[in-house]
């Protein structure tokens, strides 16, 4: 078996190279062949067709040859299917929530965050769901996918086999900010992961609001360093002035406490100028509001950011 950053690539990659090589073999033998007949029967050297006599032995062989690809084929893709469907029983669970536009994983600890982390060399399941619309949870480098979909829970499970950072993608077509619907996997040992798991990671700055601003998927589709993506950054927001449209007007506010909180109660009362009217409701306490109110304040609003306008917790 071809060897990979996981278990089910290597799976998938030795099938694929298998069928590969049937199929240029097939190629090579069929293309000869062709080549064979028109030079054999080519109308300078058998001007007259003449009828062929039947060949039964020809006949099975051309029958039996098929079969038995098709059938070898079928096995490797049947037994590599039947292991990547079926996890062990000790594999870890995390759970996997799609939203536009972000991915949020949870573990059994009730740690949640927005990059995905997993010990090497034992087995995780992840168990996925949708809180919108379908999406598509795909690593690349791990050659595996499968649909998260509102309202039910499917699965994939793997087994890291080298450390290493990888790339998460949504794969189907999910709405405005699909594109930017993206994660990473962290492969890490086995013992740096136990000592992430086992104690109280705090965000950057100790800050539990940006920790719920990542664990909720905002994050996603806004930032905390001034860049534009699907909505507008979070950065320089408190006590700026904000450009919105109220009830099909538009009107000039200032960004202050009240704001922040409405803007995630009811994201689209004031819809933020240059920006789709796109932000689903924010599933929040009133303590993590509080959270995340404050560290968007700790944001501040310096010279330069105070010029611009859509500035706007749209999340």
């Amino acid at each position: 078996m071809i060897l990979g950053p996981s278990n089910v690539g290597g799976k998938i990659e030795t099938s694929f190279l298998i069928i590969t090589a049937a199929c240029v073999v097939l190629l090579i033998a069929v293309t000869a062949t062709m080549l064979a007949f028109i030079w054999r029967y080519r109308r300078a050297r058998s001007p007259v067709a003449e009828d062929v006599e039947e060949k039964l032995g020809l006949e099975i062989v051309l029958t039996v040859l098929p079969t038995v690809l098709v059938l070898g084929m079928f096995y490797f893709g049947w037994v590599d299917f039947d292991y990547i469907r079926n996890p062990p029983k000790d594999a870890m669970p995390i759970d996997v929530i799609a939203r536009q536009w972000s991915w949020s994983f949870k573990y059994q600890n009730g740690r949640q965050t927005d990059t995905l982390r997993v010990p090497v060399g034992e087995p995780v399941k992840l168990i996925m769901t949708s809180e919108d619309v379908t999406h598509s949870f795909f690593i690349p480098a791990y050659r595996i996918k499968e649909d998260c979909v509102p309202g039910l829970k499917t699965h994939l499970w793997f087994n890291a086999d080298q450390t290493g950072t990888f790339d998460i993608f949504c794969t189907e077509y999910c709405g405005l900010g699909h594109s930017h619907m993206r994660a990473k996997l962290i492969a890490m040992p086995a013992a740096d992961f136990q000592k992430w798991y086992g104690t109280k990671e705090e965000a950057e700055g100790g800050s539990k609001g940006l920790e719920l601003l990542q664990a909720k998927g905002c994050l996603g589709c806004h930032t905390t360093d001034g860049a534009r993506k699907v909505g507008p950054t979070f950065r320089g927001l408190y006590g700026g002035k904000v450009t919105v449209t109220t009830n099909a007007k538009e009107r000039t506010i200032t960004a202050d406490e009240a704001y922040l909180e409405r803007s995630v109660r009811d994201p689209g009362a004031d819809v933020v100028k240059g920006f789709p009217n796109i932000m689903p409701k924010l599933p929040v306490s009133d303590e993590e509001l509080r959270e995340i109110v404050g560290y968007l304040e700790t944001l501040g609003q310096d010279d330069d950011h105070a010029r611009r306008n859509g500035h706007a917790a749209h999340d």
